[in-house]
């Protein structure tokens, strides 16, 4: 059977845009360096005590005393093991990657949501950037970025960002027309019917998306540590291929601390507060 050079064609694409639009990725990377060295440098910068409080308090606002006691000792854990730095400088890559991933996201699921064309479009491309195994993006990131945090926060923008865009499609669709046709027949312009029904109306499904968003960056940020990010994946990669599996295990917790911590604050942001959970 006929064999498909496809990778032989992926790296002819790949050399024309490094040829091409080389000046476009330094751009990207100069725009993404600039994000992610301001967020290090406000939560490292931040002395750990302050941190602490400025933590536990959202956690205790959003999601309520249990997660601000979890939040608390967390940290104290992350601390006595001497991760902190390390970890704010992956929680400085996660919030970079969000960030960008809703700026993108968001709209893009606001006008899937209004053509079904689009929708028909955009689904095949999120599945293949859902589905296609993170190592893989390291790869032409790398290419692009050079190592570094740059090819890493890109690659994770890219595996993460699908959940926000199809979780805010989703819920703009699925707001009840009745209500739509109440807001027509009160005279609502289109943007008055996206900002003050349709969205507010969808808020709880897309901040799923968001609480989907950050879980993937934060997974996929510890596997590009392998081009150099850095953080906490540098612990977890060094206790692999050292076989130091203190070492590993260290990394490991403070991640999923991390990941718990941020898990449940966006999962009690859309929640009245009556309804909140405590834990």
């Amino acid at each position: 059977m006929y064999r498909l050079p496809i990778g032989k064609y992926v790296e002819i694409g790949v050399d024309w845009l490094t040829d091409n639009l080389s000046t476009f990725f330094d751009i990207i990377k100069s725009a993404f360096l600039f994000v992610i060295d301001g967020f290090e440098f406000i939560y490292v910068g931040i002395p750990f005590i302050i941190m602490l409080a400025i933590i536990c308090t959202i956690a205790w606002w959003t999601a309520g005393k249990k997660t601000a006691l979890f939040t608390l000792v967390g940290a104290l854990v992350i601390k006595s093991i001497e991760l902190w730095e390390l970890t704010m400088k992956t929680f400085a890559l996660v919030t970079t990657a969000t960030v960008i991933a809703l700026v993108i996201g968001i709209p893009l699921g606001i006008w899937m949501s209004r053509s079904n064309r689009l929708n028909k479009g955009m689904r095949p491309i999120l599945d293949f950037m859902q589905t296609m195994p993170a190592f893989v993006y390291l790869i032409p990131a790398v290419y692009f970025f050079d190592l570094g945090p740059v090819p890493g926060a890109v690659a994770t923008v890219i595996f993460a960002m699908p959940p926000i865009v199809r979780l805010t499609s989703l819920g703009i669709r699925q707001v009840p027309r009745d209500v739509i046709e109440a807001s027509r027949a009160f005279g609502c312009t289109p943007k008055q019917m996206l900002f003050k029904v349709q969205i507010p109306l969808a808020k709880p499904t897309i901040l799923a998306g968001l609480n989907q968003t950050i879980m993937l960056s934060l997974s996929m940020v510890v596997i590009s540590s392998m081009i150099g990010s850095g953080g906490l994946g540098d612990i977890v990669l060094k206790g692999i291929t050292q076989m130091k599996i203190g070492v590993g295990f260290e990394g490991g917790l403070a991640v999923v601390i991390l990941a718990m911590i941020l898990d449940r604050i966006t999962q009690s942001i859309g929640k009245p507060k009556s309804k909140r959970k405590v834990a």
